[in-house]
């Protein structure tokens, strides 16, 4: 059975950076688990496994196009310290909601000074091009609710 939308699919992988440093990965025993069609995962990995079946192994490049993006530096800068009135101890790593144009954004914090605070609201991996191992456990057909939900339920139909 063929990758085809309303699928569900199970699929290992291992994600290396172009120095071949692993930044994720999910093995057989507990792979990745999604409904093809609906835009779960980066538009380069969902167009690869598009027509795959269950045991097929392969490799892909993705550029940052396809990937999370190209970096963008109007989603990073600086704020005064005011900004984030509540929170007593602000660090570098923190994540925070944010308004931008078109909604709300999860931004991460890359510095802190006496008054300022940085923050960055590209992906962490925006820019990079990224290189996944995939191996393709398992595909089914969607149940009628995962297709009414939009994404794949776990064993027995359960959230």
């Amino acid at each position: 059975m063929p990758i085809t939308k309303n699928s569900v699919v199970a699929f290992a992988y291992t994600l290396t950076e172009d120095d071949g440093e692993v930044i994720d990965s999910a093995g057989v025993q507990e792979p990745l688990v999604y409904l093809h069609g609906y835009g779960q995962l980066i538009a380069g990995m969902e167009n690869a496994l598009g027509g795959r079946e269950a045991g097929d192994r392969f490799s892909i490049t993705l550029p940052p196009e396809e990937a999370y993006g190209v970096y963008d530096e109007n989603l990073s800068g600086a704020l005064p310290r005011s900004a984030f009135h509540g929170v007593d101890e602000v660090e570098v790593g923190m994540q925070f909601q944010m308004e931008f144009p078109g909604g709300l954004r999860a931004v991460t914090v890359s510095a802190v000074d006496a008054r300022h605070v940085t923050v960055d609201g590209n992906h962490p991996l925006a820019g990079e091009t990224l290189h996944f191992d995939i191996e393709v456990v398992s595909i089914r057909a969607a149940s009628q609710d995962e297709i009414e939900h939009r994404h794949a339920h776990g064993p027995g139909g359960a959230h």
